[in-house]
């Protein structure tokens, strides 16, 4: 089974468009087709963004996310990070990166590609969710 790791933006896409995000999350993740990987502190930045004031504007959007959150926390794979990674300038998305290597993850999905300017972390690649959908997802 692949196993992924979903940046932030990917979340907050899928809940707030209808597109490849919203793809791999509700066709994928939540059917539970692909091994999610996940740790604390990416889970607790998925809480605190969803938390912002500026996702009030869409309908439902905390609802939703709330329920969306709560069942990836029951499916996923939760790691423990062992070891800390410089890589990134936006040294914040490193967790991503910690994250990848300790889960040994097939792919990091990310729509943050001004940051993740690297394609590949040691055993797992870096996609946006169109090159993703396009070309990697299992085949059920």
């Amino acid at each position: 089974m692949q196993k992924l790791i979903l940046d932030t933006n990917v979340i907050v896409s899928a809940l707030i468009s209808n597109s490849f995000p919203t793809m791999i999350l509700y066709n994928l993740v939540l059917t539970n087709d692909v091994e999610t990987c996940l740790s604390d502190e990416i889970f607790s930045e998925y809480l605190e963004v969803i938390d912002r004031d500026k996702f009030t504007k869409f309908a439902n959007f905390k609802v939703k996310a709330n329920v969306v959150l709560n069942k990836m926390r029951e499916m996923s794979t939760f790691y423990k990070i062992d070891r800390k990674i410089d890589v990134l300038t936006d040294t914040s998305d490193n967790k991503f990166l910690e994250l990848a290597a300790v889960s040994s993850a097939d792919y990091l999905i990310t729509g943050n590609t001004l940051d993740f300017y690297i394609t590949e972390f040691e055993y797992t690649r870096i996609l946006t969710p169109r090159d993703y959908w396009e070309n990697f997802i299992p085949i059920k």
